[in-house]
């Protein structure tokens, strides 16, 4: 899979040819991304939705919402593991060209919301009481993203990302890598 999305951004940046001025102070995007979790992405994945606000010097604020969906064996069965958590921080830039057609980026933010295991039911088909609960989760995430401009307004993403969640009963520390697609108005 690594292959291929390398492959997709050389073809990316060999046709890019655009000229209009970027990361100005002010302009807004909307982001949606996803990604895997872990090796199966069918069974561990997040999606985002995130608006972004450009800063000084090619960094943004970050607003974002996101939903992630994991699956846990037991026996026979999966048991599904769900957050929902909103994020608020930013994003300073690391490394770019002049043209600022392509740009390194790390951010940090802070993060809260719900994490819900086996959507709330506490027994299991065999009998079984699940002894994790549902509970407010809250706190921090970093994320380096790869950003290449394919247009005026179209921002392709390719992101490395993790979260530090307390308050949780599930993994602590949780890295992520995806995809994304910026529209910039």
């Amino acid at each position: 899979m690594t292959k291929y999305i390398f492959a997709l951004m050389l073809a990316i940046l060999s046709i890019t040819a655009t000229q209009a001025q970027r990361l100005m102070r002010g302009q807004k995007g909307l982001e949606i991304s996803a990604g895997m979790l872990g090796k199966e992405i069918s069974d561990n994945y997040y999606l985002n939705l995130t608006l972004t606000v450009n800063g000084q010097h090619g960094g943004y604020w970050i607003w974002g919402a996101e939903y992630t969906h994991q699956l846990a064996d037991y026996r026979t069965v999966q048991i599904p593991l769900e957050d929902y958590t909103g994020e608020v921080g930013y994003s300073l830039q690391l490394l770019g060209d002049a043209r600022k057609t392509v740009t390194l980026n790390a951010g940090l933010t802070a993060v809260a919301g719900y994490e819900s295991i086996n959507r709330g039911n506490t027994v299991l088909y065999d009998g079984s009481k699940l002894l994790d609960g549902n509970n407010f989760v809250y706190g921090t995430a970093g994320r380096l993203s790869f950003e290449t401009y394919l247009s005026d307004r179209f921002v392709l993403l390719l992101q490395g990302r993790t979260k530090v969640l307390w308050g949780t009963d599930l993994k602590q520390f949780r890295p992520s890598a995806g995809v994304g697609l910026r529209f910039n108005f």
